[in-house]
């Protein structure tokens, strides 16, 4: 077995400073936690709550909520963005 030793790994670029890439982690991360908070706030849980617990059903869909669903499929596949 062999150790790695710190010339194994590729270097970062001379002009990149470490402060400036730790601090692109934690804004990506930021931005991935922002991305879930909005899920929850637009959507909420119960679709997720009725997923993990099988009993539960799910609430009844309004008819304006159902045809702007429709609508955004039909829009989905005439631009050919499938969601599969």
């Amino acid at each position: 077995m062999v150790a790695c030793t710190h010339d194994d790994f590729p270097q970062p670029p001379n002009d990149e400073h470490p402060v400036i890439a730790i601090v692109a982690v934690v804004a990506m991360v930021a931005a991935i936690l922002l991305i879930i908070w909005a899920r929850f706030e637009v959507h909420g849980t119960s679709d997720i709550e009725a997923a993990l617990n099988e009993d539960a059903p799910i609430a009844p869909q309004a008819d304006d909520q159902r045809e702007f669903d429709a609508a955004v499929t039909s829009n989905r596949f005439s631009t050919g963005v499938s969601p599969q």
